[in-house]
This record gives C-alpha cells, structure tokens and sequence, in this order.
C-alpha cells in the first residue's frame, strides 16, 4: 500500500509540474505572439517613411526613433518567447547525441550557472535603468521631435522578468525529464 501511495504522489506531482509548466509556457507564448503584431506597426511606419521621403521629399522627424524602438522591443519580448519554443541557440553538434536525462542535467547546471544570475542582473539592472529613465522623461536625442525612450528602456525590466518566469519553467521541463526520460511536449500551443 506505501508503495502505491508513493508511486500515486509521485505522479499526481509530475503532472502539478507540467500544468505550471504549460501555464508559464502559454505566458511566455502569449506575450511574444502579442508584441509580434509590432512587427506590422514596423512595416507600416517604414513604408510611411519611405512614402514621404521620396514621393513628397518630406521625410519624418520620428520615424528612425519609431523603427529602433519598435525593433528593440520585438527583440527584447520575443526572448522567453524563443526560450518556451526551445529555439534558443546551443551547441547541438554534442547535446543532440546525448540521452534526454544528461540533456536536463546539463541543462539544469547550465541554467543555475549562467541563466539566472544574467537574467537576475538584467532585472535588477533594466529596472534601475527604465526607473532613472522615466523619472527623467527621458526623449531621444537622436531626433528633433523628442520621442520619448524611457517606455523602451522599461521593457528591459519587463523582459527580464519574463525571461525569469520562463526560465523556472525550463527548470521545471528539467526535472520532469530527468525523472520520465523524456523531454515534455513544447507544442501544444500555436
């Protein structure tokens, strides 16, 4: 009967793993699908410029401004996005001949090691950064109109923050692959 309870408790706490599992992943995906749409704000800003530029010759004072601060924030909110589809680059040509459990075994070090002391310091630094930025009005100086660049610098911050929450999730992935001998499903979200 212990044995049973055992193996029950056992199971019953792998699948509470894979459900924070799949909860962290569907944040992570649906924050990067939802700033993916600043992709288009991007291209039609762009266009617009282009238009203006060399249809009318009256190009924009806020448009270099727009496009780097649109491209920084797709970059910087598409990262736990790639990390929760597992796309994030590696040294494959060793990792992929090795068996699943030494995968998250490395990878859990790897993570403990590297991972979240970067993404603690890009927290506790984008917070400081985006803080001093916003309380400063901070505008660009790159551009006569004065377009605010402080809600860019927050998104560091918040980036981080995101990339924390989808690294416990990769944590987690871990150790219910070192302890099924397979790694959880990614894709049951899209």
């Amino acid at each position: 009967m212990n044995t049973f309870l055992r193996l029950s408790y056992q199971v019953n706490f792998m699948s509470k793993l894979k459900i924070i599992i799949r909860t962290f992943d569907s944040i992570s995906q649906s924050i990067g699908q939802s700033f993916a749409w600043c992709i288009l704000i991007l291209i039609l800003g762009t266009c617009y410029e282009v238009f203006m530029r060399y249809v009318f010759n009256n190009p924009t004072a806020w448009s270099f401004d727009m496009s780097f601060i649109l491209y920084g924030t797709i970059f910087m909110m598409a990262g736990a996005y790639t990390l929760s589809k597992g796309e994030h680059v590696r040294g494959d040509f060793l990792y992929r001949k090795w068996k699943p459990r030494i995968q998250a075994r490395i990878d859990l070090v790897l993570y403990f090691l590297f991972f979240f002391p970067g993404i603690l310091a890009m927290i506790i630094s984008g917070f400081d950064y985006g803080d001093a930025s916003s309380v400063l009005g901070e505008v660009s100086v790159n551009s006569p109109a004065g377009v605010p660049i402080w809600p860019l610098k927050l998104i560091i911050f918040f980036s981080g923050v995101f990339l924390l929450v989808q690294g416990i999730s990769e944590v987690l992935r871990c150790f219910v692959c070192i302890k099924e001998g397979k790694w959880p499903d990614r894709n049951y979200i899209d």
